[in-house]
């Protein structure tokens, strides 16, 4: 157990507000900003999810892929928009700001979506509905095209989105003031609550029409909703705060690494001089870091190895070879989170699974309720959905509130513990999933039919395992990398899960390729691909993960845990600002830096 309040390796020293509320706040920003901005984003949300959710089906229905193939368009598809969401990220910090870079992404995703709908309207531009799987037409290589093309816009519009929308609601409120912070807190609620709202609808009413009704008229709803959450975000741009590009942290990582290679060889003592700036002259909102003892081959970017380096004003000639240690202790920031960030990935992998193998596997059951009634199979998404909202409501309202009284303080669970349950969760999803479709492929063997006449009931566990995975796993890495990172860089921890779901994404799509190729030699059947999965392996791909899991349950349980919760040591040194005087109030000299630096003839 845990008490709610945690500490970070990469604290922020105290500072005083040195700068009132500037005007741009008081006649700009706060609550009438947000309503444009949270509208824009529910309409936003709507269009998405209604094309991610069912986009399998849409597929594997109307362009006659063959299951393997939807699988690696779909992954390499969500992988790209993630790492689309890094490069946003860094054009919108360094180049566009977060208005423009939301606005061009919203365009983007809006001539993607039009083009998906064009693909549903125009049957020339797919190949003809199939009748008789396995033996249908494969879609011409411009087909294709257009599909791909239509997919890249949208991961285009996702990098501009997903690092930009929370943020620029953000930058509403004064966070220097109890009431901005609380508007602030208000905010998210309100933004979650309407994200909520979108999903329900996209999972439940659009994803309908497009599998039972028109997959034109399916798409054409979040066409016309992205259409709408853009001229929404424009009406309100004369009320919106436009905090200017700072610099991204990113470009200065990369300065660290590079000036850390070209100074390898020099050793550092106790009378080594470092570069550090005072605080105005701070880039990234004027925060200072606590310096830490980790990693300290790293401050070597930071030495100053010769007078030369600095100009008259002190300021470094050549950035790329003498770095401030606080660009330093933002590399280590990063640096310290990374063995978490490698077990996020591989419970990533088990959650996409249901996306798509998962969505597969319900094609082939009995979907019948009633006599007239099939449920779609992006319905089962919901299941996940749900189980997660129902152990967030039995954690946050009951689970807390009972301990409280029992403690007299508000308890949680620890981050590493929810993970390690997340781990074990994944790794039950995949045996259950495993189990469920061996029986569900002998059914219809025995039926001698491509749908099993088992219930899609069956499925309804492991997609409501792979909910709760997200909710122990995947919601404590994003909190670890949330609290582990300053504020002043939470955009990059939000890079970095963005990163991690896209490594998951595309290792994901490589293990099913080298599965497939490798189960295929000798003419026998592989364990995935085709058009049917009864003729497939899906069961011993799903134990694959499995063990898959249990390596990644080892590894962070002998290794990465230990960087959970991990507190700067006692000798941790507070730098001191540029214009202060060391030890002249006791009475003392000021200190006089020297420069000893060694070259190691290594």
């Amino acid at each position: 157990m845990e008490n709610a309040t945690t500490n970070s390796p990469c604290e922020e020293e105290p500072k005083q507000d040195e700068h009132a509320s500037a005007p741009q706040a008081q006649e700009a920003g706060g609550w009438r900003s947000v309503y444009y901005i949270i509208g824009n984003e529910s309409f936003e949300k709507l269009a998405s999810m209604s094309l991610i959710s069912n986009l399998t089906i849409y597929l594997l229905t109307r362009y006659n892929l063959s299951a393997i193939f939807v699988v690696n368009v779909v992954q390499i598809w969500n992988g790209s928009s993630n790492v689309a969401s890094i490069i946003g990220a860094f054009i919108s910090d360094t180049y566009l700001g977060r208005f423009r870079t939301l606005l061009f992404g919203s365009i983007a995703s809006l001539l993607g979506i039009l083009i998906m709908t064009l693909t549903a309207g125009i049957h020339q531009l797919r190949p003809a509905n199939c009748t008789d799987r396995p033996h249908c037409q494969w879609p011409q290589p411009w087909q294709l095209g257009i599909l791909f093309f239509a997919l890249a816009m949208l991961s285009v519009g996702a990098g501009g989105i997903r690092p930009c929308n929370i943020a620029f609601g953000a930058d509403q409120f004064d966070t220097k003031t109890e009431k901005g912070r609380a508007q602030l807190e208000s905010f998210f609620n309100w933004w979650y609550f309407t994200f909520t709202i979108a999903l329900v609808i996209a999972l439940t009413g659009v994803v309908y029409i497009q599998t039972n009704v028109s997959w034109t008229l399916g798409f054409a709803i979040p066409t016309l909703c992205l259409a709408f959450s853009i001229a929404i975000f424009l009406i309100g741009q004369h009320t919106y705060i436009r905090k200017k590009p700072q610099g991204s942290v990113f470009s200065d990582m990369a300065k660290v690494i590079t000036a850390v290679c070209r100074k390898c060889k020099l050793k550092t003592s106790d009378r080594t001089r470092y570069y550090d700036p005072g605080p105005s002259e701070l880039d990234h909102n004027n925060v200072r870091l606590v310096r830490t003892d980790r990693f300290k081959f790293l401050e070597k970017a930071a030495i100053i190895s010769d007078p030369s380096e600095l100009n008259e004003q002190l300021k470094p000639k050549n950035v790329w070879r003498l770095c401030s240690l606080q660009q330093v202790e933002e590399l280590k920031c990063l640096l310290g989170i990374l063995p978490v960030w490698v077990t996020g990935i591989c419970c990533f992998i088990v959650m996409d699974q249901q996306n798509t193998f998962g969505v597969l596997q319900v094609i082939q059951t009995n979907r019948s309720i009633g006599k007239h009634f099939k449920v779609p199979p992006g319905w089962m998404n919901l299941v996940s959905m749900v189980a997660l909202s129902i152990w967030i409501f039995i954690y946050e309202c009951i689970y807390i509130r009972v301990t409280k009284k029992i403690n007299k303080k508000a308890t949680r669970l620890s981050m590493s513990l929810r993970i390690r349950i997340g781990i074990l969760l994944s790794i039950l999803c995949m045996l259950v999933a495993a189990i469920v479709e061996q029986k569900r492929r002998d059914s219809a063997l025995r039926a001698k039919s491509f749908t099993s006449p088992m219930s899609f009931a069956v499925l309804l566990p492991q997609f409501a395992l792979s909910g709760l995975n997200e909710a122990f796993a995947a919601v404590s890495i994003m909190e670890f990398f949330t609290t582990e990172m300053p504020e002043s860089m939470r955009t990059v921890a939000g890079a970095v899960f963005f990163l991690s779901l896209s490594v998951a994404n595309y290792l994901g799509s490589l293990i099913v390729n080298i599965i497939h190729k490798a189960t295929s030699h000798g003419g026998r059947n592989s364990w995935l691909g085709g058009h049917d999965l009864n003729d497939n392996k899906l069961d011993y791909y799903y134990y694959l993960i499995a063990a898959l899991g249990v390596l990644n349950f080892v590894y962070f349980n002998f290794f990465a845990s230990h960087f959970l919760g991990k507190k700067p040591s006692n000798d941790t040194k507070k730098v001191q600002p540029k214009n202060s005087i060391p030890n002249q109030q006791n009475g003392e000299p000021p200190q006089e830096k020297v420069f000893d630096i060694t070259i190691d003839p290594r």
